[in-house]
């Protein structure tokens, strides 16, 4: 099995920074340590505490923040909700769901992910 990690821009209301992030299609959101928000983006409260399952079967972690941000993938802006989770593995990972809403595609022959450049025309219809 393949791992495809990258580094991309992220870009929030206080600055961007370079971050690496993992490409998983097992997790449906997209998430980010909350490390690595300082001078990026400032966490908003959920409202209610969410428990979000994991690999380990029966353990769930608890989120209560989660952030809006814009990542650039080969030149092209896209922009998403990331969940804050405490003592994540990895600095972002983007989910499935982030994933099909922006048309990426995993190619893990070139271990790479591919974004259609017809995405980077953003319409309101």
């Amino acid at each position: 099995m393949s791992i495809i990690k990258t580094p991309l821009l992220f870009i929030g209301s206080k600055g961007e920074k370079h971050l690496y992030a993992l490409y998983d299609s097992g997790a449906n959101l997209s998430c980010i340590h909350p490390d690595v928000l300082e001078g990026l983006e400032v966490p908003v409260s959920l409202g209610r505490t969410r428990l979000v399952g994991t690999a380990s079967e029966g353990h769930y972690i608890e989120v209560n923040e989660r952030v809006s941000l814009d990542f650039y993938m080969d030149d092209i802006l896209l922009s998403d909700e990331f969940l804050v989770i405490p003592g994540l593995s990895e600095e972002a990972i983007i989910g499935s769901a982030t994933m099909q809403k922006w048309r990426i595609k995993l190619d893990f022959e070139q271990d790479k992910a591919i974004v259609d450049p017809k995405v980077a025309k953003m319409q309101l219809v």
